[in-house]
């Protein structure tokens, strides 16, 4: 008779099918792409879903219903128009850093002039749910921290001199809430944290408001401005040539 010990079975641990089921939300390629497309912190129509990703209003509500029971999605409705955006801000972050090691080895080659143009558009500039990414967001990060604005040392804070720049600018900032002040986000272009948290998500709205940036095209893709360059080299240094589309202005 085999007296050997029997294996002991494996503790259960109760996050692992939320996980699963968290996992699988975003396995599906549609279900990605309207995320991703969410990532520009606007609400969008299930048409506009469908045609931005290329399938039938049908599949497109279909995925929409599961990523909202699911909760990664927030479902609002005007008359008859039902409305999707990102659940919340962690969504967002978690969208994000998915797509950063997504990339993570050679970036795939556009298959088209336009797709080229978009994904050009989107490195130099682009919303990241309600703070600034890619290019634009990195250098106005690293400006922030070379003039001691900004601290990364030991994970994202605020100084005190950057609390007086967003005073000074006449920025709010929204200590209220859970949200946290500010945070590093990994982006997904550059490789490297872009601000974001409350303190991000101001100066972003500030920008669009200042008319320093604005939103050009469908997605979530911003350019500078020219008097946009012009605040953010006296305010921070940021060289004008490093920020701004040569295509534009």
């Amino acid at each position: 008779m085999d007296r050997s010990p029997r294996p002991r079975p494996r503790p259960h641990d109760a996050a692992a099918p939320r996980l699963a089921a968290l996992a699988a939300l975003l396995a599906d390629e549609t279900r990605a792409s309207f995320c991703l497309a969410l990532l520009d912190g606007r609400a969008w129509t299930a048409g506009e879903l469908a045609r931005y990703a290329s399938v039938a209003p049908s599949t497109a509500s279909e995925h929409l219903g599961r990523l909202v029971t699911g909760g990664l999605l927030a479902e609002e409705r005007q008359g008859r128009h039902r409305y999707v955006r990102l659940a919340d801000e962690r969504v967002a972050h978690l969208v994000e850093e998915l797509a950063s090691h997504a990339v993570s080895g050679a970036p795939e080659r556009p298959r088209s002039l336009r797709a080229a143009s978009v994904s050009s558009a989107l490195a130099r500039g682009r919303t990241c749910y309600d703070h600034l990414a890619g290019r634009l967001g990195i250098r106005i990060t690293e400006a922030m921290t070379a003039r001691g604005l900004l601290r990364q040392d030991t994970g994202f804070a605020l100084t005190d001199a950057g609390l007086a720049w967003f005073g000074t600018l006449g920025i709010p900032l929204d200590r209220s809430g859970r949200r946290p002040l500010v945070r590093g986000c990994l982006d997904w272009t550059e490789r490297r944290p872009h601000l974001a948290g409350a303190a991000g998500a101001a100066l972003c709205a500030h920008v669009l408001e200042a008319g320093w940036c604005e939103r050009f095209g469908s997605g979530r893709a911003v350019r500078v401005t020219p008097s946009g360059a012009g605040a953010l080299s006296e305010l921070l240094g940021i060289e004008p040539a490093s920020i701004r589309d040569r295509t534009y202005g």
